[in-house]
């Protein structure tokens, strides 16, 4: 399954898309040692990020029509995380402009070794290529 926008970081990353309907949302990830940390394991950030990017897919499969920016994420960390991961995340509620989510992260043996829930602004997306420029931007008021 392909992502609908294109975002150069999650490419980067290779984040696989999987699911991608009705308020939920799932992201696989195959860990490269250039995303580990110092005790070689996922680093946080790159796990993180993809809580992050599940959490608004699953906002953005309600309201095709939009995009969304992250308002607000908090994250809990439960065990060092080893690739491949899988991602899920869901939307919990919703207003006309905001999203409330929660993501998971597991690993192979479906241990949980993240969580985090998100807040997200829906904002209008606007026509863009394959590079950014200045048509890419987002008015976030």
């Amino acid at each position: 399954m392909q992502f609908s926008v294109h975002i150069p970081f999650v490419e980067l990353l290779g984040f696989e898309l999987q699911r991608f309907e009705g308020g939920e949302a799932t992201i696989r990830f195959d860990p490269r040692p250039e995303h580990h940390n110092s005790f070689s394991v996922v680093h946080g950030g790159a796990s993180m990020t993809l809580l992050d990017v599940v959490m608004a897919h699953a906002a953005r499969s309600v309201e095709l029509s939009m995009g969304c920016v992250t308002i607000e994420m908090k994250t809990s960390f439960m065990r060092a995380a080893k690739g491949p991961l899988v991602a899920h995340g869901k939307l919990l509620e919703r207003s006309a402009t905001m999203a409330f989510t929660e993501g998971r992260i597991v690993d192979a043996d479906g241990k949980l070794c993240a969580h985090a829930t998100g807040t997200f602004k829906f904002v209008p997306r606007l026509p863009v290529g394959k590079s950014t420029q200045a048509l890419n931007t987002v008015r976030t008021d």
